[in-house]
């Protein structure tokens, strides 16, 4: 089975202790991975570490086979990992429409960057509504759409990674924002999520990591985790 993304052994901090330990895990070239578990126990860290953001004290990182855990954050997004983090880090002052342009900038031409907003316009019909309202005057579901849109504006995109997508939001637009990545993983994309519900990302993802205290306690099928001890311990400490 082919895989886009190959971690082994990611170690990471913030300058004190270690908050990844010896993480390992696998992202198919298309489809829905998951990683769960309880808040501070590292999903949020593994996702940084992968994509540049934070320092890695060890481990190898593989896109395609090809290493690019001696990369800067900037090189590995244009390698195609594409990160959006949690919570609404958009342009609030500037319109729908320019945050999304602004997803676009390492686009090939400008006729690539309409075909990818005709397609985020599509996943995303709300946004279509607001294309000229600034994005401050956005509710929190349309905020988290248009993160995810803004991210999808990258034509070069191999992988996707979304942190906690669902965060905060009401049932109808976790719904919706849940069709629209069944989408992409029936168009073939990559996904990496992270998500502190098992239960929202079991529907969607073909294999799911469970991490706690900063490492991977099991790894496996969805439906197989539901009925797992290791389930209870890490989220209940049993």
């Amino acid at each position: 089975m082919t895989m886009r993304l190959e971690v082994e052994g990611l170690s990471a901090d913030y300058g004190r202790e270690p908050v990844l330990t010896g993480v390992s895990l696998q992202v198919r070239a298309a489809g829905v991975t998951g990683i769960v578990g309880p808040n501070g126990n590292g999903k949020t860290t593994c996702l940084r570490a992968i994509s540049g953001l934070m320092p890695r004290m060890s481990g190898v990182v593989r896109l395609d086979g090809e290493r690019i855990d001696h990369l800067p954050a900037e090189k590995i997004a244009r390698r195609g990992i594409i990160h959006v983090p949690q919570g609404d880090l958009i342009y609030k002052r500037m319109t729908v429409r320019d945050n999304l342009l602004v997803g676009g900038t390492m686009n090939p031409t400008r006729a690539v960057t309409a075909e990818r907003l005709d397609h985020v316009l599509t996943l995303f019909p709300r946004l279509r509504e607001r294309m000229a309202q600034t994005a401050s005057a956005l509710s929190g579901g349309e905020r988290r759409m248009l993160g995810i849109g803004r991210g999808l504006m990258a034509a070069h995109m191999r992988l996707l990674m979304l942190d906690e997508p669902s965060l905060g939001l009401a049932p109808l637009i976790i719904d919706q924002i849940y069709a629209a990545i069944d989408t992409l993983s029936a168009e073939g994309m990559a996904v990496l999520i992270v998500e502190e519900s098992v239960e929202r990302i079991a529907a969607s993802a073909g294999h799911l990591s469970l991490i706690g205290h900063g490492g991977v306690v099991w790894s496996g099928p969805p439906g197989e985790l539901l009925g797992r001890a290791e389930l209870a311990a890490t989220y209940l400490g049993v």
